[in-house]
């Protein structure tokens, strides 16, 4: 049987980035590997959208190199606690660019950088760097903010206790339609659970029935979107 070298490409470009991923972990200082959960979490639900093996690999290798820039950046704020500044926030506004930079340097194909780029812009349009909005924004991007907030809240920082995997559903429910595509939060929701989607905080209640509040979520967003 002929070897296929794509094949052999993808999985020494994916080691690749889960190396520098590592670095950016550490840099983080999260109690968990991160940017590969994220990985994970974003192919499963690129799977549910039906994406194709290339953007799923474009996805994944985003995921993984998605915070090179604050790597890159290296400032304190980054790792403590409170509220960041006025030139804080425009400093860190930086990374995306940053990170999409560093990821073409490492070999990540153009879809992968952008992703990279566009993994803080909001569904909304109040995101950066670009302010982009709605389907404006790719999809891929659009999964990996949802991707990466569900990661982030469910895992500990040294400045917080990991949340709950309810409370980090309710906050995705809660900005469904400004940050988060509603289409994206919905799928999330339905995953059948997997290794990377259980959180690190502990569960005090019993979840709740997560996909019929996701439906009633976005039929409230969408009647909003057909006023304007």
């Amino acid at each position: 049987m002929p070897i296929d070298t794509g094949e052999i490409d993808q999985l020494t470009t994916i080691e690749v980035f889960r190396n520098l991923s590592v670095g950016t972990d550490e840099f983080e200082r999260y109690a968990n590997p991160h940017a590969g959960r994220i990985a994970a979490i974003a192919d499963q639900i690129g799977r549910s959208f039906h994406l194709g093996t290339r953007d799923r690999f474009s996805l994944r290798i985003a995921a993984l190199a998605h915070d090179l820039g604050e790597a890159v950046m290296n400032r304190d704020y980054i790792q403590r606690p409170g509220a960041l500044s006025d030139d804080e926030r425009i400093d860190l506004a930086r990374h995306p660019l940053l990170g999409e930079r560093e990821a073409a340097d490492a070999g990540a194909d153009r879809g992968a950088q952008l992703l990279v780029r566009w993994h803080h812009e909001w569904w909304n349009g109040n995101g950066y760097p670009d302010g982009l909005r709605f389907e404006h924004i790719p999809l891929g991007a659009r999964i990996l903010r949802v991707a990466d907030t569900y990661a982030s809240l469910t895992d500990a920082r040294p400045f917080r206790r990991a949340y709950s995997e309810r409370q980090a559903r309710e906050h995705l429910l809660e900005w469904t339609g400004l940050e988060f595509d509603p289409r994206v939060v919905r799928a999330l929701l339905s995953l059948e659970p997997f290794r990377e989607l259980k959180g690190y905080g502990q569960e005090s209640e019993a979840p709740p029935d997560i996909p019929s509040i996701a439906d009633e979520m976005m039929a409230r967003v969408l009647a909003l979107g057909a006023e304007f």
